[in-house]
């Protein structure tokens, strides 16, 4: 536990205590009431030429868009403005003609943080689908920014993947991430799942466990609004 957080030590000691009471789920239905503009926008990973981490024939791409739209009915449905930043197989870096970069790769992520900055969302969420050389490693990864509602996002959404998965996986500081790095609003990199497990692997390509994995991260965004948009 970083040692600059000692209250959030506390307050996230409180708030996973709380998750699943009947008050404060019921406290969620005043959300859409008190929040405006963009509330979350969900960043897909990969797309395109670029299909991400792979096992056989199954492409991590197609995993995160799934999930992706899944997530996004279920956040609309709770009254949230949100927005995705692909709702296609196609490559964001096909609409970059701005940066002077020969990197595709630069110019992907370039053009996700340009429209994180245009959109200034409450949090962004950004979906992947994790890869091991070991097929034993399994579950969710979480990765934050060095900022207080980063990290209780992050710890939140880890708290419901977690209960979901049966792992204790604790999140940490994504230094070298180029979104988490360059962003000014709350972002979180959410790993759904390790597509070279076979267990993990199930969840994410059956439509019920894709279905989980969304009402998961759902929940737990629900959560972190609440926190820092409602009012009390």
């Amino acid at each position: 536990m970083n040692k600059r957080y000692p209250f959030v030590c506390a307050l996230m000691a409180v708030l996973l205590c709380l998750l699943h009471t009947g008050p404060v789920r019921a406290a969620v239905q005043a959300i859409p009431q008190s929040i405006s503009e963009v509330d979350v926008l969900i960043d897909v990973g990969h797309g395109g030429i670029d299909g991400g981490t792979s096992h056989g024939d199954l492409l991590e791409k197609h995993l995160n868009l799934l999930i992706a739209k899944q997530l996004y009915e279920k956040l609309r449905a709770s009254g949230l403005q949100v927005a995705l930043n692909r709702t296609t197989d196609y490559a964001l870096s096909d609409d970059n003609d701005w940066l002077g970069s020969r990197s595709r790769h630069l110019r992907d992520l370039a053009q996700r943080k340009l429209l994180i900055d245009a959109l200034k969302p409450k949090l962004t969420v950004s979906l992947h689908t994790n890869w091991a050389r070991h097929s034993s490693a399994r579950g969710p990864g979480l990765l934050y920014q060095f900022n207080q509602p980063s990290y209780i996002a992050a710890h939140l959404l880890a708290s419901r993947l977690n209960e979901l998965y049966g792992t204790k996986e604790v999140p940490y500081v994504g230094k070298t991430f180029y979104l988490l790095k360059r962003t000014q609003t709350p972002a979180v990199i959410i790993e759904m799942g390790y597509i070279s497990n076979e267990s993990d692997r199930a969840m994410l390509t059956r439509t019920e466990g894709q279905k989980k994995i969304a009402e998961a991260i759902a929940s737990a965004i629900l959560d972190y609004l609440l926190v820092f948009y409602v009012d009390h």
